[in-house]
């Protein structure tokens, strides 16, 4: 009786240390701590006022037990987008907030995690440069809320590819900026690394 416990004492501590192997490109490699953090940079290709715009920022927090992740992100325009009705305006955007994200099977090869982003940003009415910074004519802030699901693929124990897509939903816009919650709200594309400790 005591052979057959021990067995399968054996095979449950290998089934566990298996688990907690994280399967990558470059092969397997050991378990991490229950708690910890990572970065992820990100390019966001979407829409404002229904022209092509780029976002670049991303997110990252603390990770608990490889599941829940809990920190802040940050965006903003990288191109410029004409405002309409004007030669030399330009519309310039940013938002930032908390982010909570959930990663399903963090140690699988192949996963995919879902988060959003609660927040604000502003948006801005600019022209040209003057000793060096944009001249602001108006500018407001907004509420932001933006859910995103991801694909990720573990190239390494610290390295991940994340492709993604996500929807901005913009709220509280001031009404004289001219420019509406709706032409600010737009779903996007993403592609980024996520860099830390897994």
């Amino acid at each position: 009786m005591k052979h057959i416990m021990l067995a399968c004492a054996i095979l449950l501590v290998a089934q566990f240390t298996k688990a907690q192997e994280i399967e990558t490109l470059a092969g397997h490699s050991g378990s991490k701590a229950p708690i910890s953090a990572y970065g992820t940079p990100l390019g966001r290709i979407t829409a404002i006022d229904g022209k092509f715009a780029v976002m670049t920022g991303g997110y990252g927090g603390v990770l608990f037990n490889k599941k829940l992740m809990l920190g802040a992100g940050g965006y903003s325009l990288a191109n410029r987008i004409g405002v309409e009705g004007t030669t030399d305006h330009k519309w310039g955007m940013w938002y930032t907030g908390a982010v909570a994200e959930y990663v399903h099977h963090s140690d699988k090869l192949f996963h995919w995690s879902a988060g959003a982003l609660i927040g604000g940003g502003g948006i801005s009415d600019r022209t040209g440069r003057d000793k060096g910074r944009d001249i602001v004519h108006n500018s407001g802030g907004f509420f932001v809320a933006e859910p995103f699901v991801n694909v990720e693929l573990n190239i390494t124990s610290y390295l991940r590819l994340v492709a993604g897509g996500s929807y901005r939903q913009i709220l509280g816009t001031p009404s004289g900026m001219g420019i509406s919650d709706a032409k600010l709200s737009a779903p996007g594309f993403h592609l980024g690394i996520k860099a830390g400790c897994f």
